[in-house]
C-alpha cells in the first residue's frame, strides 16, 4: 500500500514538473523569438554597442566618438539616400573650403541654414553662409525659427525680407520646436498656417515644415500632414525614417570637415534627382 502511494506521488511530482517546463518554454521560446527579431531589426545598434564594447582600441585610433559610430553605420545602411547638414550662428565661422563629407566618408550634398527668428530676430551669419554654400555648388535651403507668441504675419515678413530664394534652392522651412505660454494651440496651428500660405505665396512653392518626431504627432499631426516634413528623432533605436518625413534629421553630434564642434545630421528621404526636384523650378 506505502508502495503504491510512494510511486502515485512521484508521478504527480513528475506531472508538475512537466508542466513547469511546459510553462516556462511556453514563456521562453517567444521570449528568445522576440529578442532576436529585436536584435535583427536593430543590428547597426547592436553592432554600434558591441564596437564600445570589444573594440576600443580602434575606436580611440579613429577618434571617433561614441556619436560618430553610430552615425556612420547608419549612413552607411543608408547609402542609397543624400545626406546634408543645418547651420546656424551657432557653428561660428565655418570653412567652408573644407565642408565636403561628413567622418570624411560621405559627401554633403545640401545644406539648410537658419536665416531669421521671431519678429525680427535674423541670423547673423546667415548672409556670409548663404553665399557661401551658393558658390560651393551645393542644395541650400533657409529656414526660420517660429516663436509661438509672437505675430506670425510679421514673422514671415522677417523671413521673406531676408531672404531671396533663386531657382534650384530647396523649399523655404518653417522650424517649431516650442509651444506657446500666452496662446492656445488652436492659435498656434493658425499661426503656422498663416506662415506657411503667406510664404508659399510668395516663394510660389509650398514651404517644408520641421519638427520634433513628439512635437508632430502631439499637435501638429491632423492639420499638417499635406507639407513635406522634416522631422528630428535622434533616438537610437531608430534606424529608419518613418514613410512620411521627407527629410530625418537623425544626429546633432555630427562631425564635418571646417565646422569646429557638432553639426546637425540630416538625410533625404530619396534620390539627389528627387531632391533636385523639390527645389524651386526654373523657368
Amino acid at each position: 500500500m506505502s508502495r503504491r502511494r510512494s510511486q502515485g506521488r512521484k508521478k504527480a511530482i513528475s506531472e508538475q514538473q512537466f508542466k513547469k517546463r511546459l510553462l516556462f518554454l511556453s514563456i521562453a521560446i517567444p521570449f528568445v523569438l522576440v529578442v532576436g527579431i529585436m536584435v535583427w531589426q536593430h543590428r547597426v545598434g547592436v553592432s554600434f554597442l558591441l564596437r564600445q564594447w570589444f573594440d576600443r582600441e580602434e575606436v580611440i585610433n579613429q577618434n571617433w566618438s561614441r556619436f560618430d559610430i553610430r552615425n556612420v553605420e547608419l549612413m552607411q545602411r543608408h547609402a542609397d539616400k543624400v545626406f546634408g547638414i543645418d547651420v546656424s550662428h551657432y557653428q561660428g565661422e565655418i570653412d567652408w573650403d573644407q565642408v565636403w563629407t561628413i567622418n570624411d566618408q560621405v559627401p554633403v550634398d545640401f545644406v539648410f541654414i537658419r536665416a531669421s527668428m521671431g519678429e525680427g530676430g535674423q541670423d547673423g551669419r546667415f548672409e556670409e553662409n548663404w553665399a557661401q554654400v551658393k558658390s560651393r555648388n551645393k542644395l541650400r535651403g533657409a529656414y526660420h525659427y517660429f516663436r509661438p507668441d509672437e505675430d506670425p504675419v510679421k514673422q514671415a515678413e522677417n523671413f521673406i525680407q531676408r531672404v531671396q530664394l533663386s531657382a534650384g534652392d530647396l523649399p523655404p522651412v518653417l522650424d517649431i520646436e516650442e509651444l506657446p505660454r500666452h496662446r492656445s494651440l488652436d492659435r498656434l496651428r493658425n499661426g503656422l498656417k498663416q506662415w506657411l500660405d503667406q510664404v508659399e505665396e510668395h516663394y510660389g512653392v509650398k514651404p517644408v515644415l520641421y519638427s520634433g518626431d513628439h512635437y508632430f504627432n502631439d499637435f501638429l499631426k491632423n492639420e499638417f500632414s499635406n507639407y513635406p516634413l522634416w522631422i528630428a528623432n535622434y533616438n537610437f533605436w531608430i534606424e529608419k525614417p518613418k514613410k512620411n518625413w521627407d527629410f530625418w534629421q537623425f544626429s546633432e553630434q555630427g562631425t564635418v570637415g571646417g565646422i569646429t564642434g557638432p553639426v546637425d545630421l540630416n538625410l533625404y528621404s530619396g534620390t539627389i534627382i528627387e531632391l533636385e526636384k523639390l527645389c524651386l523650378p526654373f523657368k
